[in-house]
């Protein structure tokens, strides 16, 4: 479903040149759950950026579901974006104002769909985290977990292809991380593909794959698709 082929991504700093990702090439299975680690600057988070349509590569191929993304306008990946791609990130990203069930609607918003269908796919999106109860609270009415939930349903309420996951108990005490991390598996489980990007070995190696990356490279591949 994702295949990169020879991804390389530099960026220019004044008179310097860095290269974040130096001939990255990986697949992604449907329903996989990968998690990909390495430190701080190793490049992870540019490769997220890219698998996640945020960024463009410099050089190389970004297949996603059959269709070549890598020279794509930034119009047509915000497009792909709302389409084909669920973000969970470490700082939940809710709107203050807006109630869970208003911030998981927010998505399928661009995605031009009636009020009746959005308002049923973000219900039946919150109820299958745990948050049937919880609908009509703000994310100050919320504990860190369950902005986390929220979160997780705001990512699959346009139905993607894949969920990205940048960190997702990083701001968490252990039960609630616990707990997001079943939901994760749980949701992977029942057919949805889940990368996740982590610096914590432990989180990582809950992932049926984990890829590590270190300075631009990807060193080691396990499980799955990998070696």
């Amino acid at each position: 479903m994702i295949e990169l082929k020879n991804i390389v991504k530099i960026y220019k700093m004044g008179q310097n040149t860095v290269t974040a990702l130096d001939s990255v090439s990986l697949c992604i299975s449907k329903g996989e759950f990968v998690s990909i680690i390495g430190p701080s600057g190793s490049g992870k988070s540019t490769l997220m950026n890219i698998l996640g349509c945020l960024d463009a590569p410099t050089s190389g191929t970004y297949t996603l579901d059959g269709h070549d993304i890598s020279l794509l306008n930034d119009n047509r990946l915000a497009e792909i974006r709302s389409a084909k791609i669920g973000f969970i990130f470490q700082g939940y990203n809710l709107l203050a104002k807006l109630n869970a069930l208003e911030n998981v609607e927010l998505p399928a918003m661009y995605l031009g769909l009636s009020a009746g269908e959005r308002h049923k796919r973000a219900k039946d999106a919150l109820e299958m985290v745990g948050l049937g109860d919880r609908m009509r609270h703000k994310p100050t009415e919320l504990s860190g977990g369950q902005q986390q939930r929220v979160a997780i349903a705001r990512s699959l309420v346009n139905h993607p292809s894949v969920i990205m996951a940048d960190e997702p108990t990083g701001n968490l005490d252990s039960k609630s991380g616990a707990d997001i991390m079943r939901i994760l598996n749980e949701l992977n489980e029942a057919g949805n593909t889940i990368a996740m990007i982590t610096h914590d070995q432990n989180l990582a190696e809950k992932a049926k794959r984990v890829i590590r990356i270190f300075d631009g490279k990807i060193v080691s591949d396990k499980g799955g698709n990998g070696k």
